[in-house]
């Protein structure tokens, strides 16, 4: 059965080697997912299968799509359509909540 209420701190973490902890909440077409993302790190251009919301709750810094690169702060929401290429480089540690839709098939 699916908790109904679900706190950060009781889902797992998952920290990779660049120092950006993630935690995520899983659904049945989408999932959520908080980013913790260390100063000075850079998520190199890439994309994903799936549509993707992220929101981003604090921090700053670039990101860069084919639109151009342009700076973020807290409040800011990126929206990348399934395939869309985009890169980051994060100037403070930088919390995030991604929505990761499920690809369509």
């Amino acid at each position: 059965m699916t908790d109904h209420l679900t706190a950060w701190a009781a889902c797992a973490e998952s920290v990779a080697e660049n120092g950006v902890a993630k935690r995520t909440i899983p659904g049945a077409g989408a999932s959520l997912v908080r980013v913790v993302v260390p100063a000075g790190t850079s998520a190199a251009r890439h994309s994903h299968a799936h549509e993707q919301f992220v929101q981003v709750i604090s921090g700053s810094g670039v990101l860069e799509t084919e639109q151009g690169r342009k700076p973020f702060s807290a409040g800011s929401v990126f929206h990348f359509p399934a395939g869309a290429w985009h890169a980051a480089m994060f100037e403070t540690e930088t919390v995030l909540i991604e929505t990761n839709l499920s690809a369509q098939g």
